[in-house]
């Protein structure tokens, strides 16, 4: 390694720091721009302030982290050097770029060019870094046919200890990741990632290439980001701010579905829940909603000036047949229905030969007897209502179901004892989707331009209709594991779960390179596959370090202040995953050693703990680079099935980015015997 290089490409990165701090001393002035009236004011310096906002830099985090060199001999255009990074960086407004955005079409070849095949590049160099500065380098020339073997750096970095919230990946991504990446925005995915294999990283980072490639589009029509609980969204909430993107939002079902005045207050037993999950459901409920359309008893008469003018009933019944059958939603309807009489009745008075206009329309449409019939006829709904007469009324329950559900069913949805109003119905998150889609059925859901769904495996087909209903002019991707599908509703394919969200055409993709899950730990968890998912490709680690598996029994309460202790002088988090029923239990076990609770305050709220305890329902989709994991047969028997306990199993067993420690005082499930 040479210094004279060392030192010119440490000169380069002050170069770029100087370079972005003047690009946000540029953006300063955004709080006195001027639109041309006070929302569109508003509008601009907000999207100014935003601009500035992503123009900050952290010292602690390097402005670039690699470098292609394009030469022409090798096809480029031009001889050019290109450093890569989170954002781009310039001398002057409209100067050489000093960094090029990641997502840049010119940064593609650092991802995918590879030996024999170096799309117009003679060199990548990556970086390496302490605190945010340049400490070390490393080439990889791509004219050179035989190339250079696994990256040193690259595997430091992908093995490099977490000290907090997920980071992104934009230094790592791989080739198969990079295709994932940077799909058009007008294709669906479906990506099966075994665990490590960066499937969740692949979504945001996605989510941030789209918002950076298709951004006038993306600004009309957002992009959502939807995950399965608010830890793993504080889990991730960091990587795409990093990117330099703060647009997407960010929920999960719950916060999706629940309007103001709905809130989650009551669970359901598993076998209601699978059952108000069923994709069935969507067809009862639009039953149940157009049931409110009522066919007509007798005409209308209504007075126009000296004119007394009858609309027959068979004339409002194929109103209503028409309106109904144009598969427009609820709202609509009942809206178009006055108007709809209303041109009747002008019909009927130009065949009497009167004159009429659009006024005189618009007047008999807001007559009292047209009104009326409209209110009788086409009553006013409410999503809450509807869903809670459907559950509550056996009758409207049994017409709306016929065919549908068995007896059976419809007595398990009512109950022994159903509440009699609104106000003491104690909604769960399964009522509160159907809720959702009740509202779709009122008024149209508006479309997103693209929604990611993390941890889809575990999402009803209800769930997902809600989710896809948010993309039915747009986009998916879903992201998942059908080994870690830990709810009794999920879905077992993603055939299944592509159709329901709304996009079948999409194409699935399985990652199976493990980047982050060390090999012994994930070999040692693939014992579970053939009992849990046995269709699905066995994960293989690519890391040269296999981690460190330690299987001992003990007494896990009576040991775990000791094995924590001594696990929290190494470096990085520590995650200490027990079954639900010991949160507390190992919460006072542990009073000494500072540490957080997943989900639950900080008691210091600024600090983030490196040593946390993880109830096992909260485990999915987070990493820490050692884990402690109580007693495995215990958190099996906790599930309501077997298959079920033994995939929340395999998600605790693959949390793990360095070592994995399992104590326990029960029998091992059998299904980790070879």
């Amino acid at each position: 390694m040479s210094d004279l290089v060392l030192a010119a490409e440490q000169a380069h990165l002050a170069a770029a720091r100087a370079a972005l701090a003047a690009m946000r001393a540029r953006s300063a002035d955004w709080s006195t721009a001027i639109g041309g009236d006070h929302v569109s004011t508003q509008h601009l310096r907000q999207q100014l302030y935003r601009r500035r906002e992503s123009l900050a830099d952290d010292p602690a985090v390097p402005l670039f982290f690699g470098r292609i060199d394009y030469a022409l001999a090798l096809g480029a255009e031009v001889d050019e050097t290109c450093y890569i990074g989170r954002r781009h960086i310039e001398e002057s407004i409209g100067g050489d770029p000093l960094v090029m955005d990641w997502r840049a079409p010119l940064a593609l070849p650092f991802y995918r060019a590879r030996a024999g095949e170096p799309m117009g590049v003679r060199l990548r160099r990556r970086f390496g870094f302490q605190h945010g500065e340049i400490t070390a380098y490393e080439d990889e020339r791509l004219s050179e046919t035989g190339g250079s073997g696994p990256s040193t750096l690259l595997e430091a970095e992908i093995e490099r200890p977490r000290s907090g919230p997920m980071r992104d990946i934009v230094a790592t991504i791989q080739p198969d990741q990079d295709v994932l990446v940077r799909a058009d925005l007008d294709d669906s995915l479906a990506i099966q990632g075994a665990p490590g294999t960066g499937k969740t990283a692949v979504g945001l980072h996605r989510a941030a290439y789209l918002l950076y490639a298709f951004r006038n589009r993306l600004a009309r029509s957002g992009v959502l980001v939807l995950g399965p609980n608010d830890s793993f969204l504080g889990y991730i909430g960091d990587v795409l701010p990093a990117l330099g993107e703060i647009d997407a939002t960010q929920e999960t079902i719950e916060s999706l579905v629940c309007s103001p005045g709905l809130a989650v207050t009551g669970t359901d037993e598993p076998a209601v829940a699978v059952l108000k999950g069923d994709a069935r459901m969507a067809e009862v409920l639009r039953r149940a909603v157009w049931s409110h359309v009522r066919p007509p008893e007798q005409g209308v008469e209504v007075a126009v000036g000296h004119r007394l003018v009858r609309i027959p009933a068979a004339t409002i019944a194929d109103v209503l047949d028409d309106l109904a059958g144009r598969g427009t939603r609820y709202e609509a309807g009942r809206a178009m229905l006055s108007q709809r009489l209303a041109h009747h009745v002008l019909l009927r008075l130009e065949a009497a030969g009167d004159t009429t206009d659009d006024r005189v329309q618009a007047r008999i449409a807001r007559s009292a007897p047209v009104r009326a019939a409209g209110r009788q006829l086409w009553p006013q709904l409410t999503a809450l209502a509807v869903v809670h007469a459907l559950l509550s009324d056996a009758a409207l329950l049994e017409r709306a179901a016929e065919g549908i559900l068995t007896d059976r069913e419809q007595a398990l949805l009512i109950g022994h004892r159903p509440p009699r109003s609104l106000r003491s119905r104690r909604w769960s998150i399964a009522d509160a989707v159907l809720v959702d889609e009740a509202s779709d059925l009122l008024n149209r859901q508006p479309s997103l331009g693209h929604v990611i769904i993390d941890e889809a495996q575990d999402l009803s087909a209800m769930m997902l209709r809600a989710a896809g209903r948010r993309a039915s002019t747009g986009s998916v991707t879903l992201l998942g594991d059908l080994a870690q599908a830990t709810t009794p509703w999920g879905i077992s394919d993603w055939a299944t779960a592509l159709a329901q969200v709304g996009h079948p055409e999409a194409a699935v993709t399985e990652l199976v390179e493990g980047f982050r899950v060390p090999g012994a730990v994930i070999d040692y968890a693939a014992r579970l596959l053939p009992h849990i998912a046995p269709e699905l490709t066995p994960p293989h680690w690519i890391r040269r370090s296999r981690g460190e598996l330690t299987i001992e029994p003990a007494d896990p309460l009576a040991e775990v202040a000791a094995r924590v202790a001594k696990l929290a002088e190494r470096e990085g988090t520590l995650g200490v995953i027990v079954p639900s029923t010991w949160v507390e239990d190992v919460d006072r076990a542990l009073e000494v050693i500072e540490h957080g609770v997943l989900g639950v305050m900080q008691r210091d709220p600024e600090s983030v703990a490196r040593v946390e305890i993880v109830d096992a329902q909260l485990a999915k989709g987070l990493e820490f680079d050692h884990v402690l994991l109580l007693e495995p047969a215990r958190l099996v028997a906790a599930e309501p099935e077997r298959v079920i306990g033994l995939r929340r199993l395999y998600v605790c067993l693959t949390r793990a980015v360095t070592s994995l420690t399992v104590l326990h005082g029960e029998p091992l499930p059998v299904e980790l015997d070879r």
